[in-house]
């Protein structure tokens, strides 16, 4: 076995844009974690354009809100994944918002990337407390955590089928403002795992942000600075166990060499 300091470099991308949110906090939360192992560098971009740093990379990471590849992007990304790669989704990165009369609209305008992904955003109920509760309590990603309760964009979304759901809550009502705005009674993903070929989609829901100027042109300045799952520490482990995970393929495959 090598020594860790034999163990090469691991090229990350880091996509941090988007609206109505933090997108400053967010990236530099995110920079700061990544920057624990220094084995990991990075790249960030505010969309997938560039597609060739995403070629090049060993995992990529994502905080977006409306942010969509096209459909040639959205063939890298499968080939990225399909060859090994592992993306670890966070928050609005499943997202299309369009604005109707009276509502906000989330139409199913990138397919190839949310099936890639395993969901799609469709609404959620204004930001209040939920339990998020552990579904495969065995699995290292979230071995040793318990049921924790947050304050947080609730999202409901279409899933699909393949997810392996690692944690989970339980939502029965209206989310107002929405198209989809009426919920029965029915368990909805928080964090989720999705094999596609070599590599895989990690997606956690929570960790929604926003300061007082994240809601232009919409206002102009938002009443609160929010955190949300962003003040807890569970939430961070999370983070870190999502990064670890997406590390962990590439520290296999250094050892194997070794």
């Amino acid at each position: 076995m090598a020594d860790a300091s034999d163990e090469r470099r691991i090229d990350a991308v880091l996509i941090a844009a988007g609206k109505f949110h933090d997108i400053d906090f967010a990236r530099a939360e995110l920079l700061k974690l990544l920057n624990e192992d220094q084995r990991i560098r990075v790249r960030v971009f505010e969309d997938y354009s560039n597609v060739e740093a995403i070629e090049a990379a060993d995992f990529l990471i994502s905080y977006t809100c409306d942010v969509q590849a096209t459909p040639d992007q959205e063939k890298v990304l499968e080939r990225f994944l399909r060859r090994g790669g592992r993306w670890y989704a966070l928050h609005g990165t499943n997202s299309v918002l369009r604005f109707v009369p009276g509502a906000v609209d989330t139409p199913d305008e990138a397919p190839g990337m949310m099936r890639l992904l395993g969901s799609r955003f469709l609404s959620h109920p204004p930001i209040g407390p939920y339990m998020v509760e552990v579904v495969d309590p065995k699995h290292p990603l979230v071995a040793g955590i318990g049921p924790f309760e947050t304050t947080d964009e609730l999202y409901m979304g279409e899933y699909y089928d393949g997810n392996e759901v690692l944690l989970a809550t339980e939502f029965e009502g209206e989310t107002p403002g929405f198209t989809h705005h009426s919920w029965p009674r029915s368990t909805h993903p928080i964090f989720y795992l999705r094999r596609i070929g070599e590599g895989a989609v990690l997606y956690l829901t929570l960790g929604h942000c926003r300061s007082h100027y994240d809601m232009r042109p919409i206002m102009d300045r938002w009443p609160t600075v929010d955190r949300c799952s962003w003040e807890l520490p569970v939430y961070y482990e999370l983070l870190r166990r999502g990064i670890g995970w997406a590390t962990a393929a590439q520290r296999q495959s250094t050892l194997e060499n070794a």
